[in-house]
């Protein structure tokens, strides 16, 4: 006899998410107006991570239109990273001085064959990418690969490690066209928040490719690690 398949039940919102639904405005605001609103949504007892998600209007199959980067935020993002340097050994005291766990050439490379991955980011100057490129089935599923996209292959390792120790963000438009990226912190003063998103929202708009037609960018939301989002309005094309 064939088994009863269970329909599962919705899942039924809280009370404090129903709060924080009907405080979100319908219409996209403006910033400064958008991040109050964040800040006024009920949240759990830990510190919510801030982001932000950037409709493009880009077509994601064509090289020419990919969005890819590293910025670092004026007012930080409130969360370190773990950071490691492939580098030379005379620029390795440099990299460890600036905040890097591990810095190294071939024997770091060994080590992560062997199974470290216990790291964020993963930086190295260009002379190094030979000995790197052999980590490509390792690194590159987890997106660690360092990239000179990303800023992550930089003759100034040590720069590049105290930037990324300190919250430097990548961002990368996914499958849909869409950039994620956190902002700050709950805990951030609004002025700070809004100061990061005005900021970061700049960035992208900037790195706008010549083939995109029409709006580049088509939507913006903020929202809290458990909040609803809230549309920001934009006009800066």
């Amino acid at each position: 006899m064939a088994k009863k398949i269970e329909e599962k039940k919705p899942r039924r919102l809280g009370k404090r998410s129903w709060d924080n639904i009907k405080l979100a405005p319908a219409e996209a605001i403006e910033l400064h107006e958008a991040v109050k609103v964040l800040k006024k949504f009920k949240g759990p007892k830990f510190d919510q991570s801030v982001e932000v998600c950037m409709v493009l209007g880009i077509d994601p199959k064509q090289a020419d239109q990919q969005v890819r980067g590293a910025v670092a935020m004026p007012n930080g993002i409130g969360k370190s990273k773990r950071v490691i340097a492939f580098c030379q050994s005379d620029v390795a005291k440099e990299a460890l001085a600036a905040g890097a766990v591990k810095a190294g050439g071939e024997e770091l490379v060994e080590e992560i064959e062997k199974g470290f991955v216990d790291f964020d980011v993963a930086v190295a100057s260009p002379d190094m990418m030979r000995v790197v490129s052999k980590l490509g089935r390792v690194l590159g599923p987890k997106g660690l690969m360092p990239s000179p996209k990303a800023g992550t292959v930089t003759p100034n390792v040590a720069e590049a490690v105290k930037e990324y120790s300190a919250g430097k963000v990548e961002y990368r438009n996914d499958k849909s066209g869409n950039i994620h990226a956190a902002v700050g912190k709950m805990s951030f003063s609004e002025s700070d928040l809004a100061e990061n998103l005005d900021y970061f929202i700049e960035t992208i708009a900037k790195l706008r490719p010549s083939s995109v037609k029409g709006r580049f960018v088509k939507k913006i939301s903020i929202s809290g690690t458990m909040t609803p989002g809230v549309q920001v309005a934009y006009a800066g094309e």
